[in-house]
């Protein structure tokens, strides 16, 4: 019987690989990874690992869940390491539980190792904190992506009179009705909104504004991307740090 790794790889600067994670790669003689990975970190692997695509976007599936669910267990049970590379960590929508689950299902030694999640990173690369004494003692981590038969105008209602900070996954497409429904369950239309395309990548792009104006601010952004919604994002215009590094870096490798 082999093993398997349920590994975070992080937001997108493999250098937020963790130690433990970067182990697991090494260790493998097979590695399944997803879309959003940075592709830079399969370079730890060893030459004669075999590499499997299992990433998903908006518009395709390339590799069923079932059917990566199926390779993992079926990989181990013929005496293989595998390493599962998931984009941040894979316990934050990244599905791990569900594979977890079919692991244990099967009796598949396992083991999870977490990883830094976008909701985290993104905002931090961008100059925002999630929490700050002075603004926010509380987050949230959601997704726009809500399951069949969920009450919808409830959940946002919820979340509208919760957290003093939302960070939102996989929400850029429903963009204007979030701050829509926000602002219909009670949140101030001038609550500062940042959206973070690409967050920790070189190519890291941020756009601001409020939830009254992000809708026609942001109409180039893209996923993937974060949406941070709360006082915090404020802290930006005095703690910005990572988009002028990467730019004068950028420009540095040009000359």
């Amino acid at each position: 019987m082999g093993k398997v790794y349920l590994v975070g790889a992080g937001p997108g600067d493999p250098e937020l690989l963790t130690i433990k994670g970067l182990r697991a790669i090494k260790e493998a003689d097979v590695i399944l990874y997803d879309r959003l990975i940075n592709k830079d970190i399969l370079d730890y692997a060893e030459p004669n690992t075999k590499f499997f695509y299992c990433g998903k976007d908006p518009y395709r599936h390339s590799l069923p869940q079932e059917e990566t669910n199926r390779m993992m267990i079926q990989l181990a049970k013929k005496g293989h390491t595998v390493t599962r590379l998931k984009g941040g960590d894979p316990f934050v929508f990244g599905r791990g539980g569900e594979e977890a689950e079919q692991l244990a299902t099967h009796h598949i030694p396992f083991e999870i190792v977490p990883g830094i999640t976008s909701g985290i990173a993104a905002p931090a690369y961008a100059g925002i904190p999630v929490t700050h004494r002075d603004y926010s003692s509380s987050v949230a981590f959601i997704t726009a992506v809500n399951k069949p038969g969920m009450d919808k105008e409830a959940y946002w209602q919820h979340l509208a009179q919760g957290p003093e900070t939302l960070c939102i996954y996989m929400g850029v497409k429903r963009l204007p009705e979030i701050c829509e429904l926000l602002v219909k369950f009670g949140k101030n239309p001038q609550t500062p909104v940042a959206l973070v395309h690409m967050g920790t990548a070189t190519s890291q792009h941020t756009v601001t504004g409020t939830l009254q104006d992000i809708t026609n601010k942001a109409k180039e952004i893209t996923n993937p991307a974060m949406i941070i919604v709360g006082d915090v994002v404020n802290m930006r215009e005095k703690i910005s740090w990572f988009e002028e590094q990467a730019f004068k870096e950028n420009v540095n490798l040009a000359k």
